[in-house]
């Protein structure tokens, strides 16, 4: 049985952190590699966010709540970086959020048996 949580590990995961390097770099000036400093990455990494090669498996920036959160979590480490309980409790909001909008189901149900998955309102 594959977990909703593990779906979330491989796709949600990675395109929050996308969105994240994105918007540290484009809103906040911060370079590449203060980037992936600030986020725990290697700069190599934030590279292939910012190009879209990675974390490009769910498209977030289109949906607001999801933004707004995001949005938080890069202020707060960008003001605040110290304050990482304050970032977990938005990470954790943000990915209850894709949940709740349906946004993780296509690939949830893609890695699921189809029996289980036609089952499955986890999320919802």
């Amino acid at each position: 049985m594959i977990l909703p949580c593990e779906v979330g590990v491989k796709t949600v995961l990675p395109a929050v952190k996308a969105v994240m390097a994105r918007t540290i770099v484009e809103n906040h000036g911060l370079t590449e590699k203060q980037t992936a400093d600030l986020l725990g990455l290697s700069q190599s990494a934030v590279s292939r966010y910012l190009g879209r090669e990675r974390g490009n498996h769910l498209t977030l920036e289109n949906t607001h709540q999801v933004k707004d959160l995001i949005n938080q979590m890069v202020a707060t480490l960008v003001k605040e970086p110290q304050n990482k309980n304050k970032v977990l409790e938005l990470f954790c909001q943000t990915c209850i959020t894709i949940r709740e909008l349906g946004l993780m189901c296509p690939k949830c149900q893609q890695e699921m048996p189809k029996d289980w998955a036609e089952k499955c309102f986890f999320c919802r």
